[in-house]
């Protein structure tokens, strides 16, 4: 290839267009009017809102503290499947009681 054969291809730009027509905006708004949402709120709506609140705490900290003592349970079983695998014995601790 020759050096103004390349500078010519250089600056060639290839546009890709598709068949559709660009998105337009809507013309009008697709809701009205807002304010039958942005009423005040009453007191029965606020106490049942804040006991769905509470409930849902309550369901994630249960769920949460049993994702923890799976996740430890878990560990500790591969711990000591790992010792027995590995051919050592007295691999499960014995509980004792220290008062006797």
């Amino acid at each position: 290839m020759s050096s103004d054969n390349n500078s010519a291809d250089e600056g060639r730009v290839v546009s890709f267009r598709s068949g559709r027509p660009l998105a337009q905006p809507p013309a009008e708004p697709p809701v009205e009017d807002l304010a039958r949402y942005q009423g005040k709120e009453s007191p029965e709506d606020y106490r049942d809102r804040m006991i769905t609140n509470v409930a849902a705490f309550v369901f994630l900290v249960v769920l949460v503290g049993g994702g923890l003592w799976l996740a430890d349970t878990m560990a500790a079983i591969r711990k000591t499947e790992d010792c027995a695998a590995s051919g050592r014995r007295n691999c499960v601790p014995i509980d004792f009681n220290s008062q006797r």
